[in-house]
């Protein structure tokens, strides 16, 4: 069986690309998992159903490799787990070099594994750097006086009497 797995990080991202790209490598639609969650740990729903599903010699395809995850450690457990201990075969779209489904020699495995460990690094550093561009920008937004979060709402006029009113022991919360 042939899989796919697509994530955005947040619910008001599309995923139309990356299940664009998964019809056109042959994935079906109901074999494609998604999940619309952060990819700083694999704690996803989809991702976990997927995981129960696929059995030895199935393939899992993935748009690319920063869809998968974005820890550089858990990345690499996660794809351990999947090419060694569930023997399933991994298809990158974007990086061929990422597709396991060949036989390799020593060579070809150890130029997947360096190509993995180097994206693997650039998709955590991407993520910091997101986060850390994000404080930079609440930062400057809040120094040129920019309020974050709902108004304030106008007391009711009421308020001092229902105070007065609750204090006395005449009104409950």
């Amino acid at each position: 069986m042939t899989y796919g797995y697509i994530r955005v990080s947040s619910r008001d991202q599309n995923l139309d690309r990356q299940r664009l790209a998964m019809e056109s490598f042959g994935v079906e639609d109901g074999r494609v998992y998604a999940d619309k969650q952060s990819g700083k740990d694999f704690d996803r729903p989809a991702y976990r159903r997927l995981l129960g599903k696929m059995k030895p010699g199935d393939t899992l395809v993935l748009k690319s490799i920063d869809r998968l995850g974005r820890n550089y450690e858990e990345i690499l457990e996660q794809w351990r787990i999947l090419t060694k201990e569930r023997r399933v075969a991994v298809v990158v779209l974007d990086m061929p070099l990422l597709d396991t489904r060949r036989d390799r020699d020593l060579t070809g495995t150890l130029i997947a594994d360096i190509v993995l460990q180097l994206l693997s690094y650039v998709a955590q550093t991407e993520r910091e750097f997101i986060r850390q561009r994000q404080a930079e920008g609440i930062a400057a937004a809040k120094a040129r006086g920019v309020r974050f979060g709902r108004r304030p709402l106008e007391p009711p006029e009421e308020l001092e009497e229902m105070g007065a009113a609750w204090a006395a022991g005449a009104i409950s919360a």
